[in-house]
């Protein structure tokens, strides 16, 4: 990152561990905190704040970091729900392509619809198994349990082939993963916004087409009417005409948070993001090969996953060195707030005492 960000990122993290454990929860800046704590506060003395206009401002910041206009962008608090929202919009007997192990949320509301055809292959297989009669492809950009990521290129290329929709998540890889969801033509596009979007948890988003990708608001409460206020009691008679009317009902405190650190990611650059967070996932891996360990591989992902060093995780946490255990696999997520010294404390961990 330019020296401005880097100033800019340390004044807005200051942790009291060595964090390498975004993967599972993004740490929170500074400005979202004390937004929230107004948020609060304000409640507390009978003077709300107007949180709708934060779900405004986050649904925009969202649409900008996708590339989408704002009334493309749906805001929720659930990847689930909105993977629901979309199993339900197919036919009975549709096709939908899954990657083997790919994070629940993104699968399992298709294999609760027992009259769907839900196909499951190797991640790194997915493009090649589309086929026609496919109705949908829903996969994460990046594998929450060891980095991996989707050929996108080539899986957007089989889709356009053969004419399957898409569904990508991007809760692993929103952040610090440029995209241009409009440009690529993406049909579906979700995130939760509480790992590299460094938002509070509550917070999720999901872009649809211009047409609304023939989805049915299975779901729609008031929030999704066209006039909200005006659609609080009885059916909503006029829904929202754009993504909106897929809102869930939101959890306010936590959009008053996200607003301002989607704001704090713009601000950075997701680009320069990635390129710092890869940066760092290269010097962990060039570590670990010094160390006679071999991670699984998943070039260009800030993820990365270590086969039987899992174990070690209760030991680096009471080190004050923050990772996960998945499957017995060390998984380190390295992020805008991290560093070298980070990485090599990491690695200074896992060298055996001598």
């Amino acid at each position: 990152m330019e020296p401005l960000a880097d100033t800019l990122v340390r004044t807005e993290f200051t942790p009291g561990t060595t964090y390498l454990n975004t993967a599972s929860t993004g740490l929170l800046p500074a400005r979202a905190v004390t937004a929230m704590r107004q948020a609060v506060e304000s409640v507390a003395r009978g003077a709300p704040a107007d949180m709708f206009a934060d779900v405004e401002a986050s649904r925009a910041s969202f649409a900008r970091l996708m590339g989408v206009p704002a009334g493309r962008v749906a805001a929720g608090a659930s990847v689930a729900v909105y993977t629901g929202l979309i199993a339900a919009s197919l036919p009975p007997g549709a096709e939908v392509l899954t990657a083997e192990q790919d994070f629940s949320s993104v699968v399992t509301p298709f294999h609760v619809r027992q009259d769907l055809k839900v196909r499951a292959v190797p991640l790194e297989r997915i493009a090649d198994e589309v086929r026609p009669g496919t109705a949908l492809v829903a996969v994460s950009a990046a594998q929450s349990a060891d980095g991996r990521l989707v050929d996108l290129p080539a899986l957007r290329e089989a889709a356009r082939t053969h004419g399957a929709r898409t569904y990508i998540d991007m809760s692993q890889a929103a952040g610090w993963l440029p995209m241009d969801v409009a440009a690529d033509g993406w049909d579906y596009v979700s995130a939760v916004a509480f790992k590299w979007l460094v938002c509070p948890r509550g917070v999720a988003f999901l872009t649809v087409p211009e047409d609304l990708g023939g989805l049915s608001p299975v779901f729609a409460g008031w929030v999704a009417g066209e006039e909200p206020w005006e659609s609080c009691y009885g059916p909503v008679q006029e829904l929202a005409h754009s993504a909106r009317r897929f809102d869930e009902s939101p959890s306010l405190f936590s959009y008053a948070g996200a607003r301002h650190s989607l704001a704090l990611l713009e601000e950075v650059g997701v680009a320069a993001i990635g390129t710092h967070d890869l940066s760092l996932a290269a010097r962990f891996r060039t570590g670990l090969t010094h160390l006679g360990h071999t991670p699984v591989p998943a070039p260009g992902s800030p993820i990365v996953s270590v086969p039987n060093l899992g174990t070690h995780q209760p030991d680096l946490s009471r080190a004050g060195v923050e990772v996960s255990n998945r499957a017995g696999n060390l998984r380190a997520a390295f992020h805008l707030y991290n560093t070298e010294e980070d990485v090599d404390r990491l690695l200074n961990a896992l060298t055996p005492a001598s």
